[in-house]
C-alpha cells in the first residue's frame, strides 16, 4: 500500500513537472508569435537620383529652410532606402546621366550616405545599363556575346564584385533585390520567360541566372547574408503571381521575400492588391513586401486614378487607404513598403516634392503611418 502510494505521488510530481514545462513551451511560442507579429515594418523609399538632382542644383527645403533628405526622412519615420544599380559605363553615364548615373561609381557613395545617417539598405540590381523593368530586360553592353556558361560566370563575379564594393566601402545593403520587375525574366534572351518564351527549358536558364546572382552575393558576404527580394510588377495580379512564383519555386532559387510593384494609377483597387498579398504569404511561405508605389499630385503622369483626387491631399488619402490595406494583411505579408520617386521634383508629379522642392504633405504622412 505505501509503495502504491509512493508511486502516485512519483507520478503526480511527474505530471506537475510535465505540465509546468508545456505551460513554458506554450508561452515561449506565444511570445515567439507576438513577437512575429510586432516585427518592425521596413518603410522606405527609392532616393535613387539624390544626388544627381542634387548635384544639378536642387536645395531640397521644408517649411522653407534647406534641409539634409536622408536625416529629414528618418526623423520622420522612414527606415530604409533602396538604390537601384546599372551595369553603365562612366561614358554612358556622361551621355545621359538621368537614363545611366545609377552605376557603381556613383552609387556605392550615395549608399554611404544612407548608411551614415543610420538607415537600411535596400539595393536593386537591374543587370543592365539602363533601366530594367516588365517588358524590358536588356543585357548589359559587354555582356551581350557572351555564352550562357559564361553568361552565368559573369553573373556571379560580377554580383559578387558589387556587393564586395558596398561591404569595403562601410555600405553593406541590408536586402539585395536579384533583378527589377523581373516578370519577363532577366537579361533576354537567355533568361526570358516573357510570350512565347514562358517554356521550362527557358524557365531553367533563369532559374541558373538567378542562382548565380545569389551565389556571387553569397561569395562576397559569407554567412552574413542580406535577405534576398525576387521583384515583379503584378501587385494587384493574383494569377500572374501564382504562376510566376509557382513556376520560380521549381527551379530550387533560394530566396526570402516576395517583392511586387502597385500603383493604383496603372492597376486596380485595393482590394485587388489585398487578395493578391493574401494569397502571396499564404501560399508560399514568405514575406511579401511593395517595393514600388506612388500616387501623382499632378496630372501629367496620368489621369486614370481609382477613387482619389490627384492632388497634395489624394497623396495622403491614398496612403491612408493603402495602410488600411497592409494592416488587414496576414501576419508577415506588410511588412516592407517602399515609395518610388520621392526625390524628383519638377520632374515627377508623384514625388515628395514640388517643382521649387519644397516638401509634401505626404512624407510625414508616409513615414509617420502605423502600417501594422
Amino acid at each position: 500500500m505505501n509503495r502504491l502510494a509512493g508511486m502516485n505521488i512519483n507520478v503526480i510530481k511527474y505530471w506537475i513537472v510535465a505540465s509546468s514545462i508545456f505551460a513554458l513551451v506554450v508561452m515561449a511560442r506565444a511570445f515567439q508569435i507576438s513577437h512575429v507579429g510586432a516585427t518592425k515594418t521596413i518603410v522606405g523609399t527609392d532616393l535613387s537620383l539624390l544626388n544627381y538632382y542634387e548635384r544639378q542644383g536642387t536645395i531640397y527645403q521644408s517649411n522653407s529652410e534647406p534641409v539634409n533628405v536622408l536625416q529629414m526622412l528618418k526623423g520622420m519615420g522612414i527606415n530604409c532606402i533602396r538604390l537601384r544599380l546599372f551595369t553603365s559605363s562612366a561614358a554612358q553615364a556622361q551621355a545621359d546621366p538621368y537614363d545611366y548615373i545609377n552605376n557603381l561609381t556613383y552609387t556605392v557613395p550615395l549608399a554611404q550616405q544612407v548608411k551614415t545617417n543610420g538607415l537600411q539598405f535596400l539595393l536593386d540590381l537591374h543587370y543592365s545599363d539602363t533601366w530594367a523593368g516588365r517588358g524590358k530586360q536588356v543585357t548589359p553592353s559587354t555582356w551581350t556575346n557572351l555564352t550562357f556558361t559564361q553568361l552565368l560566370l559573369e553573373v556571379r563575379d560580377y554580383s559578387s564584385n558589387t556587393i564586395a564594393a558596398f561591404k569595403s566601402a562601410g555600405a553593406m545593403p541590408d536586402f539585395v533585390q536579384v533583378g527589377n520587375e523581373i516578370d519577363g525574366g532577366i537579361l533576354w534572351p537567355y533568361g526570358e520567360v516573357d510570350g512565347n518564351h514562358d517554356t521550362p527549358a527557358q524557365w531553367a536558364q533563369l532559374g541558373k541566372l538567378l542562382d548565380a546572382g545569389i551565389q556571387g552575393i553569397k561569395d562576397a558576404c559569407g554567412t552574413n547574408m542580406p535577405k534576398i527580394v525576387i521583384h515583379i510588377a503584378q501587385g494587384q495580379n493574383w494569377g500572374f503571381t501564382k504562376s510566376f512564383f509557382d513556376k520560380l519555386v521549381r527551379q530550387q532559387v533560394p530566396f526570402d521575400i516576395i517583392g511586387e510593384t502597385y500603383y493604383p494609377v496603372y492597376d486596380e483597387p485595393l482590394c485587388d492588391l489585398s487578395n493578391c498579398f493574401s494569397n502571396t504569404v499564404q501560399r508560399y511561405d514568405r514575406p511579401a513586401w511593395i517595393v514600388e508605389t506612388a500616387f501623382p499630385w499632378g496630372s501629367r503622369t496620368s489621369t486614370n486614378v481609382i477613387g482619389f483626387p490627384v492632388s497634395f491631399s489624394g497623396q495622403v488619402a491614398y496612403v491612408h487607404a493603402l495602410a488600411r490595406t497592409i494592416k488587414a494583411l496576414p501576419t508577415g505579408s506588410g511588412s516592407g513598403i517602399f515609395w518610388w520617386g520621392a526625390e524628383c521634383p519638377g520632374d515627377k508629379d508623384w514625388s515628395w516634392f514640388d517643382e521649387d522642392a519644397n516638401l509634401l504633405p505626404v512624407a510625414s504622412a508616409f513615414g509617420k503611418q502605423s502600417w501594422r
